[in-house]
């Protein structure tokens, strides 16, 4: 069996993908869970538990895509799905699956993968363990903003107390999250000095390139949490923070309220949640900001009009 997830796996792909293989190898299967961990979420896999990518499919195996359409294979990461011929098993809940794999779980209304892979190895009937149960926790409070999203439901909070019964770590997984390197602050200096206020704050943005890691002794993964940061802007109703390769452009988006940050980025070639999206686009930043900036104002457009609509109803 090989399990795989999304490309620049988060908190809910790595949990997903370390819960499941975790108790199938408890079952006694043999699972391979190619990964390339961020160093932020290295704390948490055991030396071996995740392998490189493969470059040859295992004779006979089965594909189970956690946290990602596996329709999307430029998206999943570890293997090629292109080359693959056998059956593929899906677990995801965003909106945008198509619902092609063979089989699967697809529950755009679940805040977070880790909650399908709980419930299916619930029904596989595993022996519950702090191992199995931790880094399901760790996808559960990533994908919620520790609990604080708009997606929280009240099966989310049934689904943290089952895996606080099964021994999950809350404490030690946030204890590890907070803590940064020292090239994280550095380059966030940077980043701070590229924000811009736009559509009279409701639009917060930012930048970084290759010049700016270079200058702080960063990488690419000291990015990923600053969009967050750039959501917890007073009166932003959506967060995009811009990654600039050159010629390829990678932007996160957060948003809050009425705003679709998952509009968004479909409008853009990607997709994600609604409050929480992405998408690559070939093309260098002046072209991609003048596409991002009609998409942003399509979005806010669709909104105001539903407002004001409603407003002359009442």
């Amino acid at each position: 069996m090989v399990i795989l997830s999304h490309e620049n796996p988060d908190g809910d792909a790595l949990g997903s993908l370390l819960g499941l293989t975790r108790a199938l190898r408890d079952l006694g299967k043999t699972v391979v869970a190619p990964m390339d961990v961020p160093r932020y979420l290295r704390f948490l896999p055991a030396p071996g538990e995740t392998s490189a990518p493969l470059t040859v499919w295992p004779e006979g195996a089965l594909a189970v895509v956690v946290d990602v359409d596996n329709n999307d294979p430029d998206r999943v990461a570890g293997a090629d799905l292109r080359q693959f011929r056998g059956e593929v098993i899906n677990l995801d809940h965003h909106g945008t699956n198509q619902r092609r794999a063979t089989a699967g779980v697809v529950d755009p209304a679940q805040p977070a993968a880790v909650m399908i892979v709980a419930d299916v190895l619930s029904e596989l009937g595993v022996t519950w363990t702090e191992q199995i149960a931790t880094p399901l926790m760790l996808g559960l409070i990533t994908d919620t903003g520790s609990f604080r999203f708009d997606s929280v439901t009240p099966e989310t909070f049934s689904s943290a107390g089952r895996l606080l019964a099964h021994g999950a770590r809350l404490g030690w997984i946030n204890d590890q999250m907070g803590q940064q390197p020292r090239a994280y602050y550095l380059l966030l200096r940077e980043v701070l000095d590229t924000m811009e206020f736009l559509r009279g704050g409701r639009v917060v943005m930012a930048r970084v390139d290759a010049a700016m890691l270079a200058r702080a002794g960063a990488s690419w993964e000291d990015v990923e949490n600053y969009v967050g940061m750039l959501r917890n802007s007073e009166g932003a109703e959506l967060a995009v923070m811009i990654k600039d390769f050159g010629e390829r452009i990678k932007l996160s988006l957060r948003s809050r309220g009425g705003i679709s940050a998952q509009n968004v980025a479909v409008a853009l070639g990607g997709g994600g949640h609604v409050s929480a999206s992405g998408a690559s686009l070939s093309e260098a930043y002046p072209a991609m900001r003048r596409r991002l900036e009609h998409a942003i104002e399509a979005e806010l457009e669709r909104v105001d009009g539903q407002g004001a609509s409603v407003a002359a109803v009442n």
